[in-house]
């Protein structure tokens, strides 16, 4: 089986045109079909903190940004716009900040055993590298995902486009997020500067490697207020890349959970994310941080939404799921994949 899921195959696949592209794209909704259904997870992000130590050159919220407002939400104001989510048959929450190793790290913990005992919804973190130590008292405390993209599968790319921080360090959390049982999210950006067709193609197959529960990727778009600022996508003359990627990724996962990101609309204002269900992705993840915030989040220009207050960003992305003959899914959503959990035999 493993011979189907070669870098020849991955560096064919990326590189049709014409009929052959349309045929990927079919081929890809029939795998997401057969192996994940009809039914679109929705998951709600909170974005609870811009605050970020880390200062990757084309970020928005990166630490040596002085134009940003930062903010950190208070975990009440967090619990009381989960507590709504189930009427908006959203059925996980994504917790997601910048990145600040040690920052109230215990504070998150008891936030997220408050969102367990009062909504029983999914919980997914999303707030960098942390200690195994970290991992496991957030595990324990009830959060069931963690989503930490390692961004590129080029060490040397990742290391000039991430001062101070390594893809090292960051396959080695991942590897501690699934020695807890915790279901591990990651994923990559496509078109980073320097970025080649085949440093896209062993992305893909990094992910396949990691099996990963579920997969988030989405085009390269820096912040004005960065180092990177008017840097172009690799892929800026052939936009279709974008989802070549995103159909070679479902084929070669065929049952990871695959979200429609938000910076496909950026690139294609109002249908992008309707285009990545219909080309892989099943699950959508609407932002529902207040406006009052997630105006300060800007990780870059074009994000979509800004101005929508959740139940906005909800109710449209439920009318987005529906009008593509799609269902909203039920229940918590967990992985489609059948592993042992630590301890089991």
């Amino acid at each position: 089986m493993e011979d189907e899921y070669t870098r020849e195959r991955a560096l064919e696949m990326l590189g049709v045109t014409g009929g052959a592209l349309e045929e990927l794209y079919r081929h890809a909704d029939v795998v997401r079909k057969n192996h994940m259904g009809d039914d679109v997870y929705i998951r709600g992000i909170i974005e609870f903190s811009n605050i970020c130590v880390n200062d990757c050159l084309y970020c928005g919220i990166r630490a040596s940004n002085r134009k940003v407002g930062r903010y950190v939400m208070s975990p009440d104001e967090i619990l009381a716009i989960a507590g709504t989510m189930g009427r908006f048959r959203q059925t996980t929450v994504v917790l997601q900040s910048g990145e600040t190793p040690g920052m109230a790290d215990e504070k998150l913990g008891v936030l997220i055993r408050r969102i367990k005992e009062a909504t029983g919804l999914a919980v997914t973190v999303s707030v960098g590298n942390r200690p195994l130590e970290t991992y496991r008292y957030w595990r324990e405390c009830g959060m069931d995902r963690y989503l930490l993209r390692f961004e590129t599968s080029d060490a040397a790319l990742f290391a000039r486009l991430h001062p101070g921080s390594s893809l090292d360090d960051r396959l080695r959390c991942l590897e501690h997020l699934r020695s807890l049982g915790v279901q591990t999210g990651s994923g990559f950006m496509i078109g980073l500067p320097g970025e080649t067709v085949g440093v896209l193609a062993d992305n893909i197959l990094l992910c396949r490697r990691l099996d990963l529960d579920m997969i988030g990727i989405g085009p390269f778009i820096p912040h004005p207020d960065t180092p990177l600022c008017g840097t172009k996508n690799a892929y800026h003359n052939d936009p279709d890349m974008f989802f070549r990627a995103l159909a070679t990724l479902r084929i070669f996962n065929p049952d990871a959970h695959i979200p429609a990101t938000t910076a496909f609309d950026a690139v294609f204002p109002g249908e992008g994310r309707n285009l990545a269900l219909k080309r892989g992705a099943n699950v959508f993840m609407p932002n529902i941080t207040p406006v009052r915030y997630k105006k300060e989040y800007f990780l870059y220009p074009g994000k979509p939404s800004v101005d929508e207050e959740p139940e906005e960003c909800t109710t449209a992305a439920i009318v987005r799921i529906e009008s593509l003959g799609r269902r909203v899914g039920r229940g918590p959503g967990h992985s489609f994949k059948k592993r042992e959990q630590p301890g089991q035999k």
